[in-house]
């Protein structure tokens, strides 16, 4: 691109220092952006809190990379930054810097950091001031870690805040090396962050406010006194959460399709289409148009058993067990999908073994069977265990930062009788030193679940038998409702 055209790239998307400048409103441009003024058709007053900590102080010099699935609401959580940054009254807006970086090159990168720079330097009168970078998409630029890195090294970049956002996690984009090795600020928030589409925490508070919820509990303390006390004292809302649960298992958390399905008891097919978009241009765009569809209707059936590449390369249709594979790791670099390794007692990965994979939300398994009404619909068993898994992995990032995309979170284990445990204890840290996770079985069930529950309580001697409705604490394994064991994780 030409300096021209940068130039006016970053003019239009920052419409806050014009009225700087002029002495007028600086949040005036939330009326008239396009992004906010959609969320509007189909708010339901959620808002996501993942950069709260950037919105509502002065630049720090960190630096923040926030990755997630798209659809998901980074664009929104930056514009949103934007704007509590344009409002508080210790920053100036000319400092704080936006750009869309969609379809940009590396030189192009460069460039706009000097431009942005030059642009804003009224604001360094009568002494310099650090800048507050939002760079969206900024994953799509093949070497973008390099050009950060170079530009923290030589120049004020490196004492600026900066946010960059993107939907794809590349392993051959070496960010830690390049961002975090001595670069990433003096902040104290999490480095990498993921937004993920709402879990089931956010979604009863956007959609059923009314019904209790536990505190959010350490996964190494699910089965500990002080939940038991929370789960006991909520036991009059079982109905409740379970109704909740199975709507959440319908729609998933994606924010339109919440939305959607809270007003008219369905997700429309314009945003399945969405979906379906972005999953054909990640995984598989030169492909025929079921492609997709039918990769994720064959993840969805498959979820609950470790996975045999080649046997299911070949019941899909694939030629061979590496196109299908190089498939499965295009949906986990792009958010949509989570491998759940097998993991010895010690909880470390058991190498050579077969994996699990979890689509990350419940309206990705539902996807196939609603574009395409000749494929399968989902099993609520599948959906429930998904669901739990994904909420374990979440909280496990959240306790360890950079778990989920080093592909390190989630486990399950064997028995010695051969039987499975969904969720088995993996490795994390805690106020009080490094723990282990409480092992986690999912069943579908609302009755004989003492049987159930025999797998876990022989190899572990205790744990959480999620369960669709039960809930009864007086055993080591404790059985409690599904939903509330996601509430507690967070």
């Amino acid at each position: 691109m030409r300096d021209d055209e940068l130039r006016r790239i970053l003019a239009d998307a920052n419409p806050w220092w014009a009225s700087a400048a002029a002495g007028t409103d600086p949040t005036a441009w939330t009326r008239a952006n396009r992004i906010l003024r959609d969320r509007a058709g189909y708010d339901l007053g959620y808002r996501s809190r993942i950069l709260d900590d950037i919105a509502r102080g002065q630049p720090d010099g960190s630096l923040t990379v926030l990755t997630g699935p798209r659809r998901a609401g980074k664009t929104v959580a930056v514009l949103d930054t934007a704007a509590h940054l344009c409002a508080h009254p210790e920053v100036d807006p000319r400092q704080v810097i936006y750009a869309s970086c969609d379809g940009m090159a590396a030189r192009d990168l460069r460039r706009l950091i000097t431009l942005g720079r030059a642009l804003t330097r009224s604001v360094d009168a009568p002494a310099p001031r650090r800048r507050i970078w939002l760079l969206d998409e900024i994953s799509g630029i093949t070497g973008w870690s390099s050009v950060l890195k170079a530009a923290r090294d030589a120049g004020d970049f490196g004492d600026d805040t900066v946010v960059a956002t993107g939907s794809r996690w590349v392993g051959n984009e070496d960010v830690h090396g390049n961002l975090f090795a001595g670069r990433a600020g003096s902040g104290t928030g999490h480095r990498v962050r993921q937004l993920l589409p709402m879990g089931f925490r956010d979604y009863v508070t956007a959609t059923h406010p009314h019904l209790p919820l536990p505190p959010v509990t350490h996964p190494g303390e699910l089965d500990g006194a002080s939940a038991a006390d929370a789960l006991s004292a909520l036991a009059f809302g079982v109905d409740g959460v379970d109704l909740a649960w199975q709507d959440y298992l319908t729609c998933g958390g994606f924010p339109r399709a919440v939305a959607e399905h809270q007003r008219t008891g369905a997700v429309s097919t314009a945003y399945l289409r969405d979906l379906l978009a972005w999953l054909r241009a990640d995984v598989d765009p030169d492909a025929p148009t079921d492609s997709v569809p039918l990769l994720l209707a064959g993840i969805a059936g498959r979820m609950t058993s470790p996975i045999n590449l080649t046997a299911t390369a070949a019941e899909l249709g694939y030629p061979n067990r590496d196109l299908f594979e190089r498939r499965t790791i295009r949906l986990i670099n792009s958010h949509a999908a989570l491998r759940c390794r097998q993991r010895a007692d010690d909880g470390r990965a058991v190498t050579g073994t077969q994996h699990k994979l979890y689509l990350t939300d419940p309206i990705l398994a539902w996807l196939p069977a609603l574009v395409s009404p000749d494929l399968p619909r989902p099993d609520f068993t599948a959906l429930n265990e998904m669901a739990l898994a994904v909420a374990l992995a979440r909280a496990i990032d959240q306790q360890d930062e950079g778990r989920w995309i080093a592909d390190d979170t989630i486990g399950y284990a064997r028995t010695g009788s051969g039987n499975e445990i969904d969720l088995s204890p993996v490795r994390i840290p805690s106020t009080a030193g490094p723990t282990m996770t409480t092992p986690i079985e999912s069943k579908w069930i609302d009755s004989g679940w003492r049987a159930e529950a025999r797998s876990i309580e022989t190899k572990y001697g205790h744990g959480i038998l999620a369960t669709k409705s039960i809930l009864d604490l007086d055993h080591p394994v404790k059985a409690v409702p599904a939903p509330m064991v996601a509430s507690l994780l967070g």
